[in-house]
């Protein structure tokens, strides 16, 4: 199950993010954004993880009609392949895609209404409930327990989340499958708070915007890290405040690099549609160019808190050392998966 804490090379947490001077640009790359730059994504092991998990998807039947050409355009596989760069084996990068991939189809088709999935914001409460329940199991009488698990295995993304948990089972240890439950409920506490703000309207301050995403955001993905590479971080250690807080700060970094990568796109789609970028523009009343490059500062001062912070904390403990280079990885690959995801994103034209 678990490698020894020690098992495995350590390679140190990388120096200060690379700041890019504006105007220079790598593909897609945000000219300023703070990141680390990553090698390419071993084209050989992403297209396995990808074979793997569509033949999982297609056995499960998890992708609506609407969702033809959407898999392969994701990049699942490559996805994963950036962002855990030292899993110990093909069948946890697999894991890692099931999980990312459920968490997406439960978005887009209880979340996300400019999609055309039938989503929708209006009691949400309710899906999301018994999404939780997919990886939370209801414990009842025996009758009613036969009835929840035909209704999981009724619907698409309960039927993913109930199945890629499973998977996590098989390696992840109970404390770490137990972090997974609590992060996808934060998750959903996000997901019902963007909902509630679209139903009353609500203009949130940008401080008020910014703690909605820090639920709202990549947290489930980051939070088994240990457990794709073959280790665990202990519980006693990770709820830890100052862990939480490096975590967080991953978190939240990951999660404004998707608002700035996202803008353009949403901007066509949805001109409304709530990223940081609208929130500070309505608040500054500075227009949106202003905006974007405000909202790449608040994330180079986030990246700037995760680097500086989680490097001082790898000193104390070689076994936190290594949580803390497995969140710094994830977040250089989830960039890398952004600014060369010419399918999903491109940049406004700005500079």
């Amino acid at each position: 199950m678990s490698a020894p804490a020690n098992a495995g090379p350590r390679r140190p947490l990388p120096g200060p993010p690379v700041l890019r001077p504006a105007g220079l640009r790598r593909r897609g790359v945000i000219p300023g954004i703070r990141h680390r730059p990553v090698p390419p994504a071993d084209p050989q092991k992403a297209a396995a993880v990808d074979e793997r998990l569509e033949a999982w998807a297609r056995e499960l039947d998890l992708f609506p009609p609407s969702w033809n050409g959407d898999f392969a355009g994701f990049q699942f596989g490559r996805a994963v392949v950036l962002q855990h760069p030292n899993a110990l084996d093909l069948d946890r990068l697999t894991v890692a895609g099931e999980l990312l991939l459920a968490e997406n189809l439960v978005d887009s088709c209880y979340c996300e209404e400019d999609e055309g999935r039938g989503a929708s914001r209006h009691g949400l409460g309710g899906p999301l409930l018994l999404a939780q329940s997919a990886i939370d199991p209801f414990h009842g009488t025996p009758e009613l327990e036969r009835e929840w698990q035909r209704g999981v295995q009724a619907d698409g993304p309960l039927r993913s989340y109930h199945w890629a948990m499973k998977d996590l089972g098989r390696f992840a240890t109970p404390s770490q499958t137990d972090r997974f439950v609590h992060d996808i409920a934060r998750l959903h506490l996000g997901y019902l708070a963007e909902a509630a703000w679209a139903e009353t309207r609500h203009a949130p301050q940008v401080w008020e915007y910014v703690v909605m995403r820090q639920f709202n955001n990549f947290r489930p993905c980051l939070s088994i890290v240990d457990a794709v590479d073959g280790y665990e971080l202990p519980e006693a250690l990770y709820a830890r405040p100052e862990i939480q807080r490096i975590t967080a700060l991953a978190c939240n970094a990951t999660t404004i690099v998707n608002d700035l990568y996202s803008f353009a796109k949403e901007l066509e789609s949805d001109p409304d549609h709530l990223n940081l970028p609208q929130v500070v523009a309505r608040n500054e009343g500075r227009g949106l160019k202003h905006a974007y490059f405000r909202s790449i500062e608040i994330h180079n001062q986030v990246m700037d808190a995760f680097e500086e912070e989680a490097a001082a904390l790898s000193l104390t403990s070689p076994l936190v050392g290594r949580y803390a280079q497995g969140l710094s990885d994830w977040v250089a690959g989830n960039h890398e998966w952004h600014a060369t995801n010419s399918h999903r994103y491109h940049l406004p034209h700005y500079w």
